[in-house]
């Protein structure tokens, strides 16, 4: 099936339009930005309303990690494809776990959503 799948991929041809970039850059660096800003507002409240606030202040700092992620990924093929563009292995293996802190999140803002039913 992989195989398949991997030479549908390489037949696959495309330009990207010429606002990929920016809009790309500005979408990860505005939401890293925002997650950030939520995420100190979320440690300056969570005293005053209880742990659910912690759990989704968590959240917050797990997607942050999510963004950072995103962007060493993207340094890391850069440096793969102009040092070695045959071996992008280490790009790839960061890649391959770019998911994992989105789940880790959702995991806090559940745990943040039992937590909210119980009143103080």
């Amino acid at each position: 099936m992989f195989p398949s799948l991997v030479t549908l991929f390489q037949s696959l041809k495309g330009t990207p339009p010429a606002y990929f970039l920016v809009v790309t850059l500005l979408l990860l660096i505005g939401g890293g930005i925002a997650w950030l800003v939520a995420a100190v507002l979320g440690f300056a409240r969570s005293p005053a309303f209880g742990p659910s606030a912690r759990w989704f202040t968590y959240a917050a700092v797990c997607l942050i990690i999510y963004h950072l992620q995103f962007l060493v990924f993207g340094v890391l093929v850069f440096l793969g494809t102009t040092q070695n563009p045959d071996n992008l292995s280490t790009a790839l293996g960061v890649g391959a776990f770019f998911n994992l802190f989105v789940v880790l999140g959702a995991f806090c803002a559940i745990m943040g959503f039992v937590r909210l039913t119980s009143p103080r």
